[in-house]
């Protein structure tokens, strides 16, 4: 059931996600689809998440958009009032007690660890989107746990000394007891600046005429159903809980929107199995986190290894 609509405010709006934003000039949605998509998420009752460019808006955007409810999504060059601050690099400073985003590949983490630790003291919640998932290999296994167990012996320390700082990558799977996944297409649609309606901004980026409806017809999503957790006989059985499953980067890398591919699966094990070493090392320090769940070893990192256990 639909939670939440996206509304992309301009074309050069900041992504959050895996996907790039187009080069060409800016397009801002127009004041008249402004106004429609607000009416629209409220009529179905939808939270709304609105989604910045890095300029300042017109005075008469800012007042359609303090009308509702809302959640910011915000570019670090232009995050007065964010709600969530994406960061455009690894030299971007950090607000104390802020939620923030950075878009990264493996090797540039790797290299910015440093920078990484220091935002750990400030921030209340630093999401780490990887930008290189399809590039990964098995070979890159080994790199990818050893980045993250430093990551998480630097977490484990903060904890230590009642710092509960939240990183997607490695906390979110503690406190976990099913599936939290991005759900674009079944929990949250995408308003454009060109007034249709889109699974996610990474399917408006990737092909504009890939749309779901518009403001004027509404949605039309063909076989929603296929987009679900309960259709997925992989994802349903998974404890990955942590993992986006991208069905953009499903249908990119699988040509199937709900079927992960192999490097999504590993990575998002890789993860899991990082979370469960951070719990030991917090139960090493006589910490109990509360509402924290026991994470059972496992023998795989892509859940179709295993397949025929499932069936």
């Amino acid at each position: 059931m639909l939670t939440y609509l996206v509304i992309l405010l301009d074309d050069s709006s900041t992504s959050y996600c895996h996907y790039e934003v187009w080069t060409q000039p800016r397009r801002l949605i127009s004041l008249e689809d402004l106004h429609e998509g607000i009416i629209w998420a409220m009529k179905e009752n939808l939270n709304i998440q609105f989604v910045y460019p890095d300029y300042e808006l017109p005075v008469e955007y800012l007042k359609a958009i303090e009308s509702i409810d809302h959640t910011k999504i915000m570019p670090s060059a232009n995050c007065e009032k964010a709600d969530v601050i994406v960061l455009s690099g690894w030299n971007d400073t950090v607000n104390e007690g802020s939620t923030c985003i950075i878009r990264t590949s493996r090797e540039d983490l790797a290299k910015h660890m440093a920078t990484a630790k220091e935002w750990l003291k400030k921030v209340n919640r630093l999401n780490i989107v990887l930008t290189d998932t399809e590039a990964f290999k098995d070979s890159d296994i080994d790199n990818y746990t050893a980045l993250l167990d430093e990551l998480s012996d630097c977490i484990a320390d903060m904890y230590a000394n009642n710092r509960q700082v939240q990183v997607n990558l490695l906390t979110d799977r503690l406190l976990l007891t099913e599936m939290n996944n991005c759900n674009a297409g079944d929990n949250n649609i995408t308003l454009a600046p060109n007034g249709c309606f889109y699974l996610c901004p990474a399917f408006y980026f990737d092909d504009e005429e890939d749309c779901i409806g518009n403001l004027k017809d509404g949605i039309d999503i063909k076989n929603q159903q296929l987009l679900r957790l309960d259709h997925a006989p992989l994802c349903r059985q998974c404890d990955a809980y942590q993992c986006k499953r991208c069905i953009w980067m499903n249908q990119r890398l699988t040509l199937d929107a709900n079927t992960p591919s192999h490097q999504q699966c590993v990575i998002a094990h890789i993860e899991r199995n990082a979370s469960r070493n951070l719990l030991a090392k917090l139960k090493e320090r006589g910490m109990v986190l509360r509402d924290s769940h026991e994470i059972k070893e496992i023998d795989y990192l892509d859940p179709f290894n295993i397949l025929n256990k499932w069936k």
